[in-house]
């Protein structure tokens, strides 16, 4: 990508935002990182679903996979990946008038995410990891000799 050289200097790095998966995930709380509102975020994003979302739109996108959100304590693949998204113009003009700020790029994400292919299908076959019965505890305590 020709971006990704461009992404890099000092005056650019003021028109790419970055958006973390853990911004838009419904299991995490404020303090953990969530910046949008949790009726309206998803579970658990990934930063290629970001990306994917964000590049149909019309968005300018880079993936960078090795980065981590530095509030994320599981260091699983799946929590890797961090999103940078030109948001600005060198003007200091919106790329996209319909998102004048983060929040907006932020809240379009988690709306469209759940509507993913990969989301619906994934929906369609958890209707058996649901019913998982809690097994009830048979010893009590220690065994006397």
């Amino acid at each position: 990508m020709a971006a990704a050289a461009t992404a890099t200097s000092p005056a650019d790095k003021e028109r790419f935002i970055c958006i973390y998966p853990a911004y838009l995930n419904n299991k995490k709380t404020i303090a953990e990182g969530r910046r949008i509102p949790i009726d309206k975020a998803v579970e658990n994003p990934t930063s290629t679903e970001i990306q994917d979302v964000c590049a149909a739109v019309g968005f300018n996108v880079l993936l960078e996979k090795n980065k981590m959100y530095p509030r994320e304590w599981n260091r699983d693949v799946q929590y890797r990946g961090r999103v940078r998204i030109q948001l600005k113009q060198d003007d200091g003009n919106p790329c996209l008038p319909q998102f004048p700020t983060r929040k907006s790029v932020m809240l379009y994400a988690a709306e469209t995410i759940p509507k993913l292919k990969t989301r619906t299908q994934k929906m369609g076959g958890s209707d058996q990891s649901l019913q998982q019965g809690e097994g009830g505890k048979k010893g009590k305590g220690k065994k006397k000799k």
